[in-house]
């Protein structure tokens, strides 16, 4: 009789296991497939984030990413106190998070990089609207551009009004930007639809 093997399987008789086979990655979307594309040609040597299930392709091409330093960072303003040092220090870097997270961040943003002209760019992604189960969402996401007019940061959207094609160049556009303007840039992105 053969043994039980993993999970109550059934061993072959012969006590050999079958291998495994390893699972593959999930498929990206197409819309993470651009941001990645954006953020690799900017070559960044860092990229913080915060875990985020909206952003798992993208933060998980990342981690994979050999010589890219990826990160997560506990609280949004402080990876702006992180992103700020490592630009300052004259690395490539990038901070991706998701929108409801502005409100944490404005302060530090405002007093600090914004103040005193520390270019970077944060990748955020969009939550919220119709469909969203999180009411806690809808408090902050739905106000992300106001909250973003009212601090005076400046932002670029991408989203289904946007083509496609567009989205890849846009990224390497706004990080071109902060560079140029030495400012913050938001890039607000909707990964999940409209």
């Amino acid at each position: 009789m053969a043994g039980s093997g993993f999970g109550g399987a059934s061993a072959p008789a012969s006590g050999r296991q079958t291998p495994a086979t390893p699972a593959s990655p999930p498929a990206v979307d197409e819309r993470s497939a651009a941001i990645i594309a954006g953020i690799e040609a900017i070559q960044p040597q860092h990229v913080l984030f915060l875990p985020s299930s909206t952003l798992k392709a993208v933060v998980g091409h990342f981690l994979a990413a050999p010589g890219v330093r990826t990160f997560p960072v506990p609280r949004e303003e402080e990876g702006v106190g992180i992103l700020s040092g490592l630009v300052l220090a004259g690395q490539r870097a990038v901070m991706i998070i998701q929108d409801n997270g502005i409100g944490n961040l404005i302060t530090a943003l405002a007093t600090f990089p914004q103040a005193y002209h520390v270019p970077m760019l944060i990748v955020t992604s969009r939550r919220g609207g119709l469909g969203e189960y999180n009411s806690m969402i809808h408090m902050v996401s739905e106000h992300a551009e106001a909250l973003l007019d009212a601090a005076q940061f400046r932002y670029f959207q991408l989203d289904g009004r946007t083509s496609l094609d567009a989205w890849t160049p846009t990224v390497i556009r706004a990080y071109e930007y902060a560079q140029t303007t030495h400012r913050p840039i938001f890039l607000l992105v909707n990964l999940m639809g409209g």
